[in-house]
């Protein structure tokens, strides 16, 4: 489970993207992010890692008449 991110850290990575964010901007952005984190912990946990996805892509050129 990934630990919630602190306002310094995402003060941090918005500055890295290049992203000029009011302090009001990102302690409103911070619970929303942190709880997307949650949630993609929680799907990979489901998911786990021997599962194939349910579609692939072939290149194989398959004829056609």
């Amino acid at each position: 489970m990934p630990t919630d991110l602190s306002l310094d850290e995402l003060r941090s990575m918005a500055f890295r993207a290049g992203l000029n964010l009011a302090e009001e901007d990102l302690e409103k952005l911070l619970p929303g992010i942190n709880r997307s984190r949650k949630q993609t912990a929680d799907l990979r946990d489901l998911i786990g890692d021997n599962v194939e996805p349910g579609g692939a892509f072939s290149a194989w050129k398959v004829a056609t008449r």
